[in-house]
Formats: structure tokens, sequence, C-alpha cells
């Protein structure tokens, strides 16, 4: 009989599901964005529409009127041309509806009413609650109605306005007459009342709020406490006390329970659990929890199980969000008077050298046959441009071939053409400037574009031609590749964008990782290793110069990205700034391994003589973190001065839409970099070409020098900062001399148990499996299976076929261990 019941069931249940499943496909339509959009128009214009009737039936209303009555007899095309509305027959049909014979002048609630509906499908932006604004259209449309109606009937006589009230109004109104007469008066008061209590919840106002036994309870405990000259300090310090243990309870249960409810809408449990039986279970064992906290001096406990709004009520204090700040709640910013003043900031530009400029660019392109219309320069710290706008019928690339003719009668190295000018219809000349203007780091971190910037990671690129501080965010860059050659200024920008960082961040958010080839440009921030920068455990220096070591540190980069994905994962977020305000707001639980994520930024001085010495090494890792570190607050700084094809790969190179360049040598090296010539014809000393997709920018990187850098981190050094440098995963690499088959089992993997239960578990000796589940890099995951070949738990290497596993099930394993545990 059981058996019969199951198939019976069994079967109603699927033919359930077909029919949902049928309904489900008939009702699909109505998700199609397109009819949404149709509607949502209709919607606006039938508004529109309503609107501009009923105004005008005002006005029209009555000559109408005699017209409307005899449509059936004269036809529409002719009761149309004699319509006085607006809107024609239909707009004055519409309105003697929905005025005359219905809701009078409450009809002009319904306009808005569909406009908001319009506005929010068509737009899906919410101007008011449609639910809102519905009840609030549905109630006054009868409630204005009856009390135009009641005015109108009780005045005896018909007027040219008792149409105002509508039909409906006042039917309702000789309705209610019979029933109240001058009561309904009442009635309406009455209702209007009890409609604002529930729709605008008055009961938060002050003279409305009813005072519970708990309120007056707190009141007199604090009466007690400001009048007893008998209370102790001691015994009021125990109950603030008390009262704090309780907020901290309720504050990690809140947490908690948030994060098993999170666990049960995306985990499916193997064996199915009814949803109200689970969560019974985590608010008994907050109970328990608070029950056991609770001071044992009170008689009387007040009940805990409250929404967080009850609680801040009765402890008259809300939950704090999580400061990541507070373990350096000392830190001090540096200031700007560590810093130096190069240059007074005073464009140096002389008139007469505007006027000789422009006066040799016009001679030239009159010599060559070229007529301009007009003529203008706007003056930059490095460069002028010279904005120029051709007579009709001249061809732009004449104008840009003459570049170098250009440069020979200005005698100027640098002449750069730009034709046209992106954005306006214009071609540029820029032309150097005689007396350069010196931007100082001071001048630029002092402007209030920089000081009350709402970027993430705000970083100092220089100025523009038009002496605009250019200010770029590296979390949306999200990473730069910087090239130029020797002496250009590339050491001093990467300084720049380092000290922009210090002076707007918290040690807490942001962290460096460093990597310095040459071994001298970087290690002036060495000072900063306990708050600001990121490093290895067991790391002595902060600075990585060594190559092996450069390479572990960005596979533990990899590792780190890896894990902070899983956190995202279970935190339900799609970037760390949603994960860390979920944090800050203690929606997550430390518990279970979340805890606040700073940026970190990976700065290379030069990739050049990593790719030189490591190769595939070195891209692989980087090539990973450009693609997919993003998204997890992981950001690159590479700069090289050797910007060739074999050192700035396409797989790189496809990662940086952001590329920056100061002076190269050659224009090879400028297409290598930017994608097009340019930086070849820069003047040095800090004069760049900013690349972001399409666009192209000519900065002036601001100058910062050695001894500055000295005094910002000195100043951040000498404070107290973290223990230790913030720790990246731990990440062991092919640093040993030990050749195969050359394996010391005394000195196994701390990961080796682990492995082998893994090997035997899925019964494939795969290097690839160790390092996807044990989140490995590939060096340490090979010598791993190294060690489980010299165990006898895997067998040789077998080309690109798997290692055969020896151990057939986990109890020969664990006998395998213990014997291997007592050998060695």
């Amino acid at each position: 009989m059981a058996k019969n019941t199951y198939k019976s069931n069994t079967f109603k249940k699927g033919e359930k599901e077909k029919k949902s499943t049928k309904l489900n496909f008939q009702w699909n339509f109505l998700k199609d964005r397109r009819l949404q959009l149709a509607f949502g128009f209709f919607l606006l214009t039938a508004s529109i529409f309503l609107f501009t009737a009923f105004v005008s039936y005002l006005f029209t209303g009555k000559a109408d009127m005699s017209v409307l009555q005899s449509v059936s007899e004269t036809g529409i095309k002719a009761s149309g041309s004699e319509m006085d509305n607006w809107l024609g027959l239909l707009g004055a049909q519409s309105a003697y509806y929905f005025i005359f014979k219905w809701f009078g002048l409450a009809a002009f609630l319904i306009p808005p009413f569909l406009f908001l509906a319009g506005y929010r499908i068509t737009f899906d932006k919410v101007i008011f609650s449609i639910k809102s604004a519905f009840t609030f259209m549905l109630f006054f449309l009868f409630w204005f109605s009856l009390l135009l109606g009641f005015m109108v009937f009780e005045s005896g006589k018909i007027t040219a306005f008792s149409f105002l009230c509508g039909g409906i109004g006042y039917e309702l109104a000789v309705l209610f007459n019979s029933l109240f007469g001058w009561g309904t008066y009442l009635v309406l008061i009455l209702s209007l009342l009890i409609f604002i209590v529930f729709y605008f919840d008055v009961t938060s106002l002050l003279f409305f709020h009813s005072k519970t036994a708990n309120d007056e309870q707190v009141g007199d405990e604090n009466e007690k406490v400001s009048f007893s000259e008998e209370k102790s300090e001691d015994e009021i310090d125990q109950a603030v006390t008390s009262t704090k243990k309780q907020e901290d309870v309720v504050e990690d249960d809140e947490s908690f329970d948030e994060a098993s409810t999170w666990t049960v809408a995306e985990q499916k449990p193997k064996k199915a659990q009814p949803q109200e039986e689970l969560t019974m279970e985590v608010e008994n064992t907050l109970e328990n929890k608070v029950v056991q906290e609770e001071p044992p001096q009170k008689e009387e406990k007040p009940e805990m199980e409250v929404e967080e709004s009850d609680f801040d009520e009765k402890l008259g204090k809300k939950v704090e969000n999580y400061d990541p700040t507070l373990d350096l709640s000392s830190y001090k910013y540096p200031t700007l008077d560590l810093l130096a003043d190069h240059d007074s900031g005073k464009v140096k530009v002389t008139q007469e050298e505007l006027e000789a400029n422009k006066d040799k660019i016009l001679e030239t392109l009159t010599n060559f046959k070229i007529k301009i219309q007009s003529i203008k320069a706007t003056i930059g710290p490095t460069v002028t441009l010279y904005e120029i706008v051709p007579e009709a019928g001249v061809k732009i690339s004449k104008i840009k071939n003459l570049e170098d003719d250009i440069a020979l009668s200005l005698a100027a190295l640098g002449i750069r053409i730009i034709a046209p000018i992106p954005g306006k219809g214009t071609i540029g000349i820029e032309v150097p400037n005689k007396n350069r203007e010196m931007v100082s780091m001071k001048s630029v971190l002092a402007t209030d574009k920089f000081l009350k910037s709402d970027k993430e990671l705000p970083i100092i690129m220089g100025k523009t031609i038009s002496n605009d501080v250019f200010i770029a965010d590296l979390a949306k860059m999200p990473h730069l590749l910087m090239a130029g050659a020797t002496g250009q200024g590339k050491s001093v920008g990467l300084n720049v964008m380092l000290a922009s960082l210090i002076y707007k961040k918290h040690p807490s958010q942001l962290k460096f990782v460093l990597v310095d080839p040459k071994k001298v440009e970087l290690t002036l921030f060495n000072k900063l290793e306990r708050h600001f920068l990121a490093m290895l455990p067991g790391t002595e220096e902060p600075i990585i110069t060594d190559t092996k070591k450069v390479v572990n540190t960005l596979n533990s980069l990899c590792i780190e990205m890896d894990n902070r994905y899983d956190l995202l994962k279970d935190a339900g977020c799609r970037n760390l700034k949603e994960y860390n305000n979920k944090f800050i707001s203690r929606k997550l639980n430390p518990e279970k391994g979340h805890k606040f994520l700073p940026y970190i930024v990976l700065v290379i001085d030069e990739l050049a003589d990593l790719m030189m010495t490591a190769g595939k090494e070195v891209e692989t890792p980087i090539a990973r973190l450009a693609q997919l570190a993003r998204a997890i607050g992981i950001h690159l700084i590479i700069a090289t001065q050797r910007p060739s094809v074999n050192v700035i790969t396409g797989i790189i190179k496809a990662n940086f839409p952001a590329r920056l360049s100061f002076r190269v040598t050659s224009k090879i090296d400028s297409r290598t970099i930017l994608d097009t010539g340019g930086s070849e014809q820069l003047v040095g000393m800090g004069d760049m070409l900013l690349s972001q997709g399409s666009d192209l920018i000519r900065l002036q990187c601001p100058f910062i020098d050695t001894p500055e850098i000295d005094e910002v981190v000195e100043y951040i050094g000498n404070q107290r900062g973290y223990e230790r440098a913030y720790q990246l995963p731990e990440f062991s690499g092919d640093d040993d001399d030990s050749k195969v088959g050359e394996v010391d089992l005394s000195e196994r993997d701390a990961l080796f148990d682990e492995a082998a239960k893994l090997i035997v578990l899925h019964q494939q000796g795969s290097t690839s499996l160790i390092q996807r589940k044990l989140k490995l890099g590939y060096n340490r995951a090979g010598r791993l299976i190294d060690q489980l070949e010299a165990a006898g738990i895997v067998g040789s290497f077998e080309g690109s076929k798997a290692r055969e596993v020896l151990i057939p099930d986990e109890y020969s394993l664990e006998q395998l261990l213990t014997n291997i545990d007592k050998n060695h």
C-alpha cells in the first residue's frame, strides 16, 4: 500500500510541476524588457494626455456637453470637428467620464499616479512608492468626491460648479446623508484621521509615543543613580560594564544569526531540514548565550529576543560599526610641511615668446599654402598648446605632415601635432616652453581636488596643458604600466604615486608589495614595514630584490587573490568595496574567517630584469593578477625602461588598459607602450603621456625629491605601528638545490599528510589536483608529489598521464603514515 501511495503522490506532484511550468512559459513574455518599455511609455503618455484633457475640460466642458450627448447621431468625425477640448473627442470623452460621471476634481489624482508607475517601469527608478501612491490615490478619489458631493447636496441648488464633485461623489453624498445627516462631516474627519495614522505612522511622534513599563523602569533607575548619594562609584561602574557585555553579546549574536541565514540560503544541505526548525535552533542558542551573560544582581531580566531597533531604544545606544583604524587609532597622517616648495608655480612664458611662436607657425603654414581662420594658445607647465582652425578645404593630413618643418622653424625639440584634438574642431600643436615650470608635490597635494577626492585609491598623475591637476583612481584603472628611458622621471613618478596613496590612506586600508630588482630605488620605503608594507612570512627584507623571492611573492599574491574570492563568494559580494562595507556594518561573522581586507598595490620598478632572469615564472602570475585581481582589491603598477615586446609581452599588455610613458628613445618603443607614436617627442624631466583607452593626455609629473621621501617615511616610521608587516599567504617555492630522487622524508612538507589523503581519496596522482585543492603554487605542489613518490604513495612520472596511486584506501594510508612517522 505504501508503495502504491508513493507512486500516486509522485504522479500528482509531477502533474502539478508540468502545469506550473506551462503557466510560467505562458507568462514569461511579461518579463520581456521591450514589452515593459512599451507599457511604461504608454503610461507616461496616458498621464500627460489625461492631465491635459482634464485641464481643458474645466474651460471647455460646458460647451462640449451637448456635442458629447449627440455623438451617436452626428458621428465621430462631425462631433470631433466641433469639440473645443484641446485633445479632441477622445480627450473630451475621457474628461467627461472621469470628472463629470465619476470622481469630479478628485480625478486629477489619476495622472500623477500613472506618471509614477510609467516612470518606474521605463527607467527602473522609484520617485515614490507605487504601492503608497496607489493607496493615497484610491482613498482620496472617494474621500474628496464625497466631501465635494456632500457640500453640493447641502447647498440645495445646482450651480455651474456642481459637476466638480462627480456623479459618484454626489450619489455617495445622498447615501451618507440618509445614514448620518450632518454626521457625514464627522465620518469624513474620522476616516481622514484613521488614514493619516496608518499611512504616515504618526505613532513615531513624541506626543503619541506610549511610555512602556520598561521605559518607566529605566527612568526610575536613572533617578536612583542620579539622586542616590549612597551608591558607590564601583557599583555604578559594575552596572555600566554589565550593560556593555550585553551589547557585545547581542552584536555577536546578530552577526552570527545573519551569517547562519546566509549559509542556509546559499548552500544546499545533503539532508533536507525545515527552515522553521533551523531558525528556532539558532534563536534558542542565542537565548542561552544571553542568559549566561546577564548580570546576576538584577532580579527582573529584560527580554533580549528583540529586533535591533527595540534593543537600541532600551539601551539608548545604537550598535556601532566596525572601525578598522582603531588598531592604530593614534596614527597621524603626514603633513604638507614635510615637503619642499620647489617652485613659485607661476607660468614663465612671456607674451613675446607666445607671439614669436605664433608668427613662426603661421609663416610655416603660409609657405606651404595652408590658410587658417584662427589661432589661440593655452599655456601649460611644460608645453604651450596652439590650437588652430584651418580654412575650409584644407586637408588635415597636410598639416600633420609638417611636424618636422614646424619643429625646424621653431628650433625646438618635442613638437607634437594633434590632428584633430578629440572633442574639438581644432588642430593642436604642442610647443615646449623655453622656461619650464617645476610642479612641486606639495602644491598638488594642497589642492582641494586632492584633499576632497572621494576616489578609492587616488594617485596624482600631474598637471595637464591647461594647468589642471589630474588625479586618477587606481582602483578603476585598474592596473598601470609605465615606461621611460633612464633619467626621464620614471622613478620620481613611482615615488609621487606612492606618496599620493600614503597621504590619503590609513595603514589599515592599504598595503604595498614593493619589488625592486635594482635594489636602490624603493629602499627609501623600508621604514614603512609595520605600517604599509606586506611580505611573505619569514622574509627578512620588506623590499623584495631577489628574483626567486619575487616569484614566490607573486605566487603568494595569487593565493591571496583566490582566498579573497572565496570570502567574497561566501559573503555574496561582487567586489572588495561591497565586502568591506558589509563587514564594517557587522553583517559578516569573523568566526567564519571574514575580516577587513585592505587594498594591496604591487609595485615593480624594473620588469625587464625580472623577465630576463625568470621569464614565464614571472609573466604567468602577473598575467593572472592583471586578469582577475581587480575585484578583490589587488592592483599593479609595473615600470620598465625597456618597453620592448619581449618585456611587455602581449599577455601583459592586454591586461593593462592604462599605460603611462615618459620619454623613450624610439618610435617603436612608443608604439609598444602606447600603441601610437608621440612619447619619443617628449622633452623629459617628467613630461609624459597617459593613455586610457582611446584618450591620450599630456601631463607634467610633479617633482618630489629623495630628502622629502625620507622626511615622510621617517615621520610615519617613528609612530606606533602593527607588530609586523601584513602577512601574505605562505608559499614555498623551489628554493632548495635538491635533485629529483633525493627526497628526505624526515623533512616532509607541512601539508604532506593532507596531500596524501587528497591523492588517495581521489585516486589521482596529479600535481594540478594538489595545486587546485590546497591552493598552492606549482613548485611546492611538485615537491609534494616527489615526496609522495618517495613514500610509495604514488608511482613514477609517466609523461602527460597522471601518476598511479599505489595506496587503495584511507585505512592503508593511515598505516603507512604511522610507519613513516616512526621511521623518521
